[in-house]
């Protein structure tokens, strides 16, 4: 009986590891702060011009308009944040800058 328990007992606290390393949650998104200081970068763009302008929506611009792709393969156009007309960037890495 007592090896029954101990068997037990060890097969329970080795499970709680385990249990513990499993997480369903997603990774939190990198603060705006973590953003290329350098940024926009010039680069091969592989966004298309609606995922440039749902990138921009989805950090709070609205009234996304006139996106072009440069020579640099950056996106620049116009857009409407917090009530005031700004100029936008998205890079390739998808950084967005006010110019």
């Amino acid at each position: 009986m007592k090896k029954l328990l101990i068997a037990t007992l060890i097969a329970s606290a080795t499970s709680f590891g385990a249990m513990a390393q499993t997480s369903t949650m997603s990774p939190m998104p990198a603060p705006k702060a973590d953003a290329d200081k350098n940024a926009p970068l010039p680069g091969a763009n592989s966004f298309t011009e609606g995922q440039a302008k749902s990138r921009l929506e989805a950090n709070g611009y609205s009234n996304v308009s006139a996106l072009k792709k440069d020579e640099n393969g950056i996106w620049k156009g116009s857009a409407t944040h917090s009530g005031a007309k700004v100029n936008v960037s998205v890079d390739y890495r998808g950084n967005i800058t006010r110019n």
